[in-house]
């Protein structure tokens, strides 16, 4: 135990560890997909038409929504060529499935079923259709693990969306809150504003949503206002994640085979533009070192 907490000279054989549990894993994993298979077998007939009355909702609401913000992000892009600013880059995703979770009361970590042979890299972002979830800390051939951003030992620089305010949220070992520390007592903060991840630390994108902030604690006496904020993820109910591949946080060696790009979202809406795995090779290219141009000025 000392030796693998000091040094790395055990990695390999966790990592082999790690290829051997696999098995383990998808045998757990059998009843429930079992009972699954049994329980779409015995759904009705009614059921499974009003289900699919109201999924054609829910598709059409979220094509509007889609329809409305192609449009924003076309008029960011027009808005950035005219600042002379950096080209966009379409960030990429990958869908991953938790299968596991970390058993012990003092950490929040998870396990997901994509690894090394998918692209995935130490500090990769991970999402889920809520918000940001955390991040990648270890990373097994065909799995990896992910530190919740409500962990104890982890943080990050975020901002509030309603004024810019910057600020650190750091983790308290409890999956319900984080803490905004050392925000001053004349800060301008409120109940109910939206905490986002403001992309400082070069490993989260900017933008992402972290969390509403539920109490605003002022004290005469002390210097710094203690700041809860509610995660917006699901921590403990999501179970399909999402792994973003940005500039930001670096691509890792292999790109997934995955991505979720604008193109990619219109063509599922109806349109006629024939999807692609990847951005058009005339805007993909150039934005890479356009990215790290600007990183190295700053």
């Amino acid at each position: 135990m000392v030796v693998d907490a000091r040094f790395s000279a055990l990695k390999p054989l966790r990592s082999q560890l790690g290829m051997a549990l696999m098995p383990l894993y998808y045998v757990a994993e059998l009843p429930v997909r079992a009972w699954d298979t049994i329980y779409l077998q015995l759904t009705s007939r009614a059921d499974l038409i009003a289900e699919n009355e109201s999924l054609r909702a829910e598709a059409l609401l979220t094509k509007r929504k889609l329809q409305k913000l192609a449009a924003l992000t076309e008029q960011n892009v027009r808005l950035r060529e005219l600042l002379n600013s950096s080209e966009l880059v379409d960030e990429r995703v990958l869908v991953a499935e938790l299968i596991g979770v970390d058993p012990n009361a003092f950490t929040q970590r998870i396990l997901i079923d994509k690894g090394e042979r998918d692209g995935v890299f130490l500090g990769q972002p991970v999402l889920d259709a809520t918000g940001l979830m955390g991040q990648v800390v270890e990373v097994l051939p065909f799995s990896a693990r992910v530190l919740l951003i409500t962990d104890s030992s982890h943080s990050l620089p975020v901002q509030i969306n309603r004024n810019g305010l910057r600020a650190i949220a750091s983790g308290t070992g409890s999956s319900d809150w984080l803490e905004l520390r050392h925000v001053g007592d004349t800060a301008d903060i409120r109940v109910n504003d939206i905490v986002v991840s403001s992309g400082l630390g070069q490993r989260f994108p900017a933008g992402y949503p972290v969390g509403r902030v539920a109490a605003v604690d002022r004290d005469s006496s002390q210097p710094f206002a203690e700041v809860r904020v509610e995660p917006t993820a699901q921590l403990n109910r999501s179970r399909y994640l999402l792994l973003v591949f940005s500039a930001e946080s670096g691509y890792g060696d292999v790109l997934p085979a995955l991505s979720l790009d604008s193109e990619a979202v219109e063509a599922d809406a109806g349109d006629d533009v024939a999807p692609t795995d990847a951005p058009p090779p005339s805007e993909t290219p150039p934005a890479a070192p356009a990215a790290e141009e600007q990183n190295d000025a700053q």
